[in-house]
């Protein structure tokens, strides 16, 4: 089946954006793969899909520095609240994302044909 967004276009450019790196301003998901980028080849569907990958791989990242802070090993507690305060605005930022995503789809199956 194919998504029924990818055929829709609005006149953005295919190749990129310039400018626009991704969600660098949460380190957390910037920094642990590469960053999806904005083009053609997957649309929305493979942005969303590497954000959540990042997603689960920051929040793996405060789920074992939050082990060892538990078990006594972390030797800087603050390494374990950085990795929880950058899960957290990543959980946001992909909430956020969803939300709008859905939000937009409700208003476009609201539209009269």
């Amino acid at each position: 089946m194919t998504s029924p967004i990818s055929g829709i276009s609005f006149g953005m450019p295919t190749t990129g954006i310039a400018g626009i790196t991704g969600a660098a301003g949460v380190s957390g998901i910037a920094s642990t793969s590469s960053t999806p980028s904005v083009s053609g080849d997957g649309g929305f569907a493979a942005v969303l899909a590497g954000t959540v990958e990042n997603l689960n791989a920051v929040q793996g990242n405060a789920d074992s520095l939050a082990l060892q802070a538990a078990s006594g090993d972390l030797q800087d507690a603050h390494d374990y609240m950085i990795a929880s305060s950058e899960a957290r605005l990543a959980t946001d930022t992909v909430v956020t994302l969803k939300n709008s995503a859905v939000a937009a789809f409700t208003e476009i199956m609201r539209m009269p044909i």
